[in-house]
């Protein structure tokens, strides 16, 4: 397996810039398509899961099955795929770069700071969009947190980060490798955490309720710094509700919380365009103007305001 570093090329026509970012399966890199000559993400494997055969060949399967799987999505709010290699060469997924910030970015959760009901509304739908499409497709995200949501410069949110889908119509154990973290647990619902298998998409709504939570109130539903106290908190406690932190709302949407939020996937709404639909009602009135104007360079904080609509299941 080839060692990556920046200025090297890939496959003769993606050059390696910086790293973005680092996850369970590798690295992230800011990149150029010296071809087309535009800019690309480009994720590589990790080099430690190749060290011995046996998680070699796990690791190279499971990359090629997530190449596959992402490049099936083709939607507004979830990052494209435009390229992957998988031999024992070269182990790469190319994809688009999106010019924007992550959601983390966009709230400083440190000093509680939220988004107003209505942008936090249209950041939810953008990802019930995308999400819908995902669990169309028989694909579960497994690690939907704000790090993996980016709000571009014109306010469209993407998905970011399918690398941990799990292919529900030919669910395989055998590659969820040993050692490796799952979702991460301020987001994960309680059966990724007790090692229910298959999950469903209603583990990704139980994420979405953390997020929303987060957005509405700046704090994550459940805050231990220890981790085995983390899990627990999603398994058996009641989340607070969001008028603890002074966030007052309509009924129906802490009740929608509530309901993501629920321990069990059977309270929860069954799909993605159920939680859509219960989030227009909150999103902002679209500007009849919006589409014909010239609007000035767009605010990151302030989300695009036409969620598209979801894939119906």
């Amino acid at each position: 397996m080839e060692q990556f570093a920046p200025g090297k090329v890939l496959r003769g026509r993606y050059r390696l810039g910086r790293i973005l970012g680092r996850g369970g399966m590798g690295h992230v890199w800011q990149g150029m398509d010296v071809y087309l000559e535009r800019p690309v993400a480009v994720k590589t494997i990790a080099a430690d899961l190749l060290s011995l055969p046996d998680r070699r060949r796990n690791a190279l399967a499971r990359f090629e099955r997530e190449a596959k799987a992402a490049a099936r999505l083709d939607h507004a709010n979830i990052t494209t795929v435009y390229d992957a290699a998988v031999t024992e060469d070269v182990c790469c997924l190319v994809m688009q770069l999106v010019d924007g910030t992550t959601l983390d970015n966009v709230i400083d959760g440190s000093d509680g700071e939220r988004l107003p009901v209505p942008a936090a509304a249209s950041v939810a739908a953008q990802l019930c969009s995308g999400l819908s499409a995902a669990h169309a497709a028989g694909l579960v995200h497994r690690d939907l947190k704000p790090q993996n949501v980016m709000v571009r410069t014109d306010g469209l949110v993407k998905i970011l980060d399918f690398g941990l889908v799990t292919v529900l119509s030919d669910a395989d154990p055998r590659l969820t490798m040993t050692g490796e973290t799952l979702g991460n647990l301020a987001y994960a619902s309680p059966e990724l955490l007790a090692g229910e298998n298959p999950l469903d998409g209603r583990s990704d709504l139980y994420a979405l309720g953390c997020l929303l939570h987060y957005m509405l109130t700046g704090h994550r539903p459940f805050r231990s710094q220890r981790p085995a106290q983390l899990v627990t908190q999603h398994l058996t406690e009641v989340p607070p509700q969001l008028s603890e932190y002074g966030v007052h709302t309509s009924a129906s949407l802490q009740e929608l919380v509530n309901a993501l939020l629920a321990k069990r996937p059977e309270d929860r709404p069954s799909s993605a365009a159920e939680v859509y639909a219960a989030l227009v009602p909150h999103v902002p009135a679209p500007d009849p103007g919006f589409a014909v104007r010239r609007m000035p360079p767009e605010d990151p904080r302030r989300p695009f305001l036409v969620p598209q609509g979801p894939v119906m299941p």
